[in-house]
C-alpha cells in the first residue's frame, strides 16, 4: 500500500504526496523539521506539516522571489534574506558575482542543519564567503538595526500565523524600508492568492501605505496548495516594471524559468485581484 504525505488546510482542502521513506524528522526549539523521499518531487522539506520545498520544484520560488529585486536594483552589492533556511534564496543571490555581502537571518538552526544534510542541491552557496548565516529572529534584528544598509531585502518567510504573522506586520514593513539604501527594493513571498486572497489584498494595502512602487507578482509553485504563489516587490525609487537589462540577461542562462518574458509577465494583475485591492 502506498504511504501517502497530506498537507490539509484549513480541513477543507487536502493535497498529498507518494512518500518513498522519512529521511529525517526532528522537533526543534519552534518548530517539526521533516525531510521526505517522494516519488514525484525528490526530497521534499516540510515544517509542521507544511510542504516548503523540494528538489524537483524549488526554482520555481526561489528563482521568482530572488531574481526579480535583484534584476530590478542596479548594483545590489549588499543583500538581507529573512528566513530562507533551505539555503534556496542565498544560491539565487549569489549567482551575482557583484554582491559582496549576503546576510542570512534563520532563527531555527535545525532547518539549515537538515537542509545542508538533506538538500545540498538546493543550498549549493553555504561555503560563499560572501554568506553570512546568522541563527537569530529576523524581526528583531530589523527593528534593532540602524541605518540603510542593504540594497535588497527578501523576507522568504512562512504563513502568517503564529511566530510568523509580525513578517506581515506594519512594523516590520517600516523597518525593511527603513534598513534599504538609496535604490534598494524589497521582495517578499505574500501568499496564495486563492487561499490567502484576503492576507494578500491586506499586505498590498500595508506596503501602499509605506513604499512609493508596489507590485504584486505571480507564479506556479507545484508543491503548494492551489498551485498558483503571489510575491511582492516594493521601492520607492525604482520600478520592477523597468528591470536592468544586463542583469536580467546574466541570469537567464543559469535560470530554470526566469528570463526577460517572464519577468515582465509575472507582473500582470488578474481583474479578481485588481478589485479586491481596489476594494480594500
Amino acid at each position: 500500500m502506498a504511504l501517502y504525505y497530506d498537507e490539509v488546510f484549513e480541513d477543507s482542502v487536502r493535497f498529498g504526496v507518494k512518500v518513498e521513506r522519512t529521511l529525517h524528522s526532528e522537533q526543534s526549539r519552534f518548530q517539526k523539521v521533516e525531510v521526505l523521499e517522494t516519488t514525484r518531487f525528490g526530497r521534499m522539506l516540510v515544517i509542521d506539516g507544511l510542504f516548503m520545498t523540494s528538489e524537483k520544484d524549488e526554482f520555481f520560488y526561489h528563482e521568482l522571489l530572488v531574481q526579480p529585486a535583484m534584476c530590478t536594483v542596479a548594483k545590489p552589492k549588499d543583500v538581507l534574506i529573512i528566513g530562507g533556511g533551505d539555503g534556496g534564496s542565498a544560491r539565487e543571490v549569489l549567482r551575482h558575482q557583484d554582491v559582496e555581502r549576503c546576510v542570512l537571518i534563520e532563527i531555527d538552526e535545525a532547518v539549515v542543519r537538515a537542509s545542508k544534510e538533506w538538500l545540498p542541491t538546493i543550498g549549493s552557496a553555504w561555503d560563499d564567503p560572501r554568506l553570512d548565516t546568522r541563527f537569530d529572529d529576523g524581526v528583531a534584528f530589523v527593528k534593532e538595526r540602524e541605518g540603510a544598509a542593504f540594497d535588497v531585502i527578501l523576507v522568504d518567510g512562512s504563513d502568517p500565523v503564529g511566530p510568523a504573522e509580525v513578517l506581515f506586520s506594519e512594523e516590520f514593513f517600516r523597518g525593511c524600508q527603513r534598513l534599504l539604501k538609496p535604490g534598494g527594493a524589497l521582495a517578499l513571498q505574500s501568499e496564495s492568492p486563492v487561499y490567502f486572497r484576503d492576507t494578500f489584498v491586506e499586505t498590498q494595502k500595508k506596503l501602499g501605505g509605506i513604499f512609493q512602487t508596489v507590485r504584486p507578482y505571480f507564479g506556479p509553485v507545484p508543491i503548494y496548495s492551489g498551485g498558483v504563489w503571489s510575491w511582492t516587490l516594493c521601492a520607492d525609487s525604482v520600478d520592477p516594471l523597468t528591470p536592468v537589462d544586463a542583469r536580467v540577461e546574466a541570469m537567464t542562462g543559469g535560470s530554470q524559468i526566469y528570463n526577460a518574458d517572464i519577468h515582465r509577465a509575472v507582473f500582470a494583475l488578474p481583474n479578481y485581484l485588481r478589485r479586491a485591492i481596489a476594494a480594500g
